[in-house]
């Protein structure tokens, strides 16, 4: 088993190297200069713009060629620095992106949660009853087909709009200032409650679909049929299809928390929330390097992590892996 997630780890140094380098090269295939979308705020004054343009070039480091603006970047990543933003200049990557985690944590963490956990339960259950699987299986599709962005703008309509509940835009009123306060974790709540809506709704459809066909499918497995004629309960041979259907969802579960950082960028540009995917957005309208890079580099950080902890959590689970590590027959 050691071996095994030592082999593991070399694959996954491997991968981070090649996909940092992807995220490096990403931003500088983009059309259009960074520096003049920063400069341009200087518009008024051509003489000040000019002087400008060329200090912040210099500054930046994307007067180098490029190998050596490659070979600075890793410098600078080991440091744990990740640049300057241009979009928020002069304010440092990582100050930005440590301030909008919190924002996508708060809203996606739950979401996943409790649309896995719900979604798990309402599929299984729907699994070993057909009157209520009929009438439940268009539901599902309904829910997993609605796109994030509708959805927030009908429930942001409905909810916000007409009804007035909640309000729209924003992770807290434009007159308050986070602090501990009660008044002020209601009011937070308030606006958390619309994006949350949004991506829970939706994604319990897509995890209900997946248990439902895994239980029907592992119902009418041969072990299962094997247990059948045996003359197991039912509630045992149930439970054993429970166990092998829910080894997928465990590792969808681990990969869409892997993803987490990237925010869901529909969902945050509705309602105007100050999380990853709407950092990542305004990076790639502003055309700053830094910033988009310093994201994905979160995603890729992620994903790699997430897909590690699902071999160990798979060597933990599911007892058909540990033995053929160990050599045994299965």
């Amino acid at each position: 088993m050691l071996r095994y997630l030592i082999k593991k780890l070399y694959i996954y140094i491997l991968t981070f190297f090649f996909a940092v380098t992807i995220d490096w090269l990403i931003p500088r295939f983009m059309p259009g200069d960074p520096i003049l979308v920063l400069v341009s705020r200087f518009s008024g004054l051509p003489e000040s713009a000019k002087v400008m343009y060329g200090y912040l070039i210099k500054a930046f480091g994307l007067d180098l060629p490029l190998w050596k603006q490659y070979l600075n970047f890793w410098i600078a990543l080991f440091k744990g620095d990740l640049g300057i933003s241009i979009y928020m200049y002069p304010k440092p990557v990582l100050d930005v992106i440590a301030q909008a985690i919190p924002y996508t944590l708060v809203v996606l963490l739950p979401s996943i949660l409790l649309s896995w956990i719900v979604g798990n339960y309402i599929g299984a259950v729907a699994a070993r009853h057909r009157s209520l699987d009929s009438r439940m299986l268009p539901i599902f599709y309904i829910l997993t087909s609605i796109p994030y962005m509708w959805l927030g703008i009908l429930l942001a309509w409905a909810l916000g709009v007409v009804l007035g509940i909640f309000p729209i835009a924003g992770a807290y009123s434009f007159s308050m200032r986070p602090n501990w306060s009660w008044q002020f974790v209601v009011d937070f709540l308030r606006h958390w409650i619309l994006p949350f809506l949004s991506l829970f709704i939706v994604q319990i459809g897509g995890w209900a679909i997946g248990m439902r066909n895994l239980i029907i499918y592992e119902l009418e497995a041969n072990y299962s049929r094997y247990l059948e004629a045996l003359g197991a309960s039912e509630g045992l041979i149930r439970r054993y299809a429970f166990k092998n259907a829910i080894l997928p969802q465990i590792t969808g579960l681990a990969l869409q928390l892997g993803t987490i950082v990237a925010g869901s960028i529909a969902t945050e540009v509705v309602f105007s929330y100050p999380g990853m995917g709407y950092m990542l957005l305004q990076g790639i309208l502003n055309q700053d390097y830094f910033l988009v890079q310093g994201v994905f580099l979160f995603i890729i950080i992620g994903v790699l992590l997430a897909n590690f902890l699902v071999d160990i959590l798979y060597m933990i689970v599911d007892p058909r892996i540990r033995l053929g590590l160990g050599g045994e027959n299965v």
